[in-house]
């Protein structure tokens, strides 16, 4: 009887080792996976569809991402950032790890909304640029204005409210971008020094408005030329205001995503090393592959040069432009 318990000792013990070394060995295999990286352009000023390519070709050479590049299509699969109805891909986000995101008031249909919405929902992180503070506008259907300003709020950690005013658009930088007090440690910032962008000033907190959630601010930036500094509204929109946060995210999966924001994103911020550097270790930071950031950050040295046209709407973007695979 006792021989036979102990062997049933031993073989309970040694199913329970084998099952923890199997569960251990496929977390391992799962840690050790190349990330996909799904990036969504989908805005018509700031020439997303030229930036997120360069930045996906550096997370596919720093990191050995899988890279999706998602873009606004005609019906002949041609880039029209002008297009708001329609962004051709977005089932890539079925698969990835990371969702980094520009858009700008699109009024996708539902079945391609769900895909954002799902991804958002699963607890995966995401990466967001400027305009995705306002990525949808619907005006036609009430039980989706959420969408419009409670939507990006809750995830990004704000909406759309002003900016400073469109001064010298490429022609000279209009915002000085500092480290908050306090904040230096934070290893987004490692490789970073101070430096002018030429993205007007966003407002997102101060007088009646506040990032929302657990937003924690580490990159300031200081509008030097402001309208409402000429119209005298400078106690409601400060001159001074956060440009880049951390946050988090817990939706309906109950799981809490790592969420990083930056209001920066005019084409002409993107040639300069510093931005690319913030970009590229937030992309990481939001993989919790902050460890692995180097001290002097990300590298960011681009393999082919990075001359986007400027910001504007209209047709100002490159023309009879098809997605291309990521090289």
């Amino acid at each position: 009887m006792k021989s036979n318990y102990l062997a049933i000792l031993f073989l309970f013990i040694f199913t329970a080792c084998g099952e923890k070394a199997q569960e251990k060995k496929e977390a391992t295999i799962e840690e050790s996976k190349p990330p996909h990286i799904v990036f969504v352009t989908g805005e018509e000023e700031y020439r997303s569809e030229e930036s997120f390519p360069m930045l996906a070709k550096l997370a596919k050479r720093e990191l050995g991402a899988k890279v999706t590049v998602v873009y606004s299509v005609d019906s002949l699969g041609i880039i029209d950032p002008n297009k708001t109805d329609h962004i051709a891909g977005l089932e890539a986000l079925e698969t990835a790890d990371l969702m980094v995101v520009f858009m700008r008031f699109r009024n996708l249909p539902k079945n391609e909304r769900d895909y954002i919405t799902a991804y958002v929902e699963s607890g995966k992180p995401i990466v967001g640029f400027r305009t995705s503070t306002h990525s949808f506008k619907y005006t036609n259907d009430s039980t989706l204005t959420e969408f419009n300003e409670a939507w990006p709020a809750k995830v990004f950690g704000q909406q759309w409210i002003t900016h400073h005013g469109h001064f010298d658009d490429g022609k000279y930088p209009v915002t000085n971008i500092s480290i908050k007090d306090g904040h230096a440690d934070n290893p987004i910032l490692k490789g970073f020094s101070e430096f002018e962008a030429y993205s007007w000033l966003y407002h997102v907190d101060g007088g009646d408005w506040k990032l929302q959630g657990d937003s924690e601010p580490f990159l300031m930036g200081h509008s030097t030329k402001s309208q409402h500094e000429i119209d005298g509204k400078l106690d409601e929109f400060s001159l001074d205001n956060p440009v880049a946060w951390t946050k988090s995210y817990t939706g309906a999966s109950g799981k809490k995503a790592r969420v990083f924001f930056t209001t920066l994103g005019h084409p002409y911020d993107f040639k300069l090393p510093v931005v690319r550097k913030i970009a590229m270790n937030g992309i990481f930071w939001a993989l919790e592959k902050e460890d692995s950031i180097p001290e002097n950050g990300v590298n960011v040295t681009l393999d082919e040069p990075f001359e986007p046209n400027n910001s504007g709407f209209g047709q100002k973007y490159k023309t009879n432009q098809k997605p291309m695979p990521i090289q």
